[in-house]
C-alpha cells in the first residue's frame, strides 16, 4: 500500500510554489581555528556541502576537542590541548572537505565538465560499484573517520 486513496488524492488541496532556488554547493574553511581566544566550531569555521552529510558530525566534532581541550585547561593547568585545537579538528575537516566535493562531483551534474566529464563521472561510479576497495573507501568516509585524541 502507498499511504495513500484516490479519495485522498482528490481532496489534496495544493499552493503555489514560494521557493525554488536551489542549494549552492559549496565549501569554505577558515585557518586556523582559533585567533587568540576565541575559538572556531562547526559553520563559524567551515562549509561543506550537503552531499556527505558532514556539516553536524564535523561541529559535533569540533566541540568534543574543545570541550576536552578545556578539561584539560581547567584540570591540569596546561594550554598544550587549546594550541593544539585548531590543528587537531583542521586535518578532519580537511578530509571531511576532501571527501565532500569527491562525493558532490560524483553525484551532481555539472555542464561545465561537458561529455567527457560527464564519462569521467559514469566511469568514476562504475569503479565504485565495481570495487572492494574502493567501496570500503566511500563506506569509511561516508561513515566518519575515528577521533583522535590530545
Amino acid at each position: 500500500m502507498h499511504g495513500w486513496t484516490p479519495e485522498a488524492r482528490e481532496r489534496l488541496v495544493t499552493g503555489p510554489s514560494i521557493e525554488k532556488s536551489i542549494a549552492p554547493l559549496r565549501s569554505f574553511v577558515a585557518e586556523p581555528m582559533r585567533f587568540g581566544s576565541l575559538f572556531l566550531a562547526g559553520d563559524a569555521a567551515h562549509i561543506v556541502p550537503p552531499t556527505g552529510a558532514k556539516g553536524l558530525n564535523l561541529a559535533t566534532a569540533d566541540v568534543g576537542y574543545l570541550s576536552r581541550a578545556f578539561e584539560i585547561f581547567y584540570g591540569e593547568k596546561s594550554a598544550s590541548a587549546l594550541d593544539r585545537y585548531s590543528d587537531l579538528c583542521l586535518r578532519r575537516v580537511w578530509k571531511a572537505e576532501r571527501f565532500s566535493w569527491w562525493f558532490t562531483s560524483l553525484m551532481h551534474r555539472f555542464p561545465e565538465t561537458g561529455a567527457f566529464g560527464q564519462k569521467i563521472q559514469e566511469a568514476e561510479l562504475d569503479y565504485l560499484v565495481h570495487s572492494h576497495a574502493a567501496s570500503t573507501a566511500l563506506a569509511e568516509n561516508y561513515v566518519g573517520l575515528p577521533l583522535e585524541d590530545f
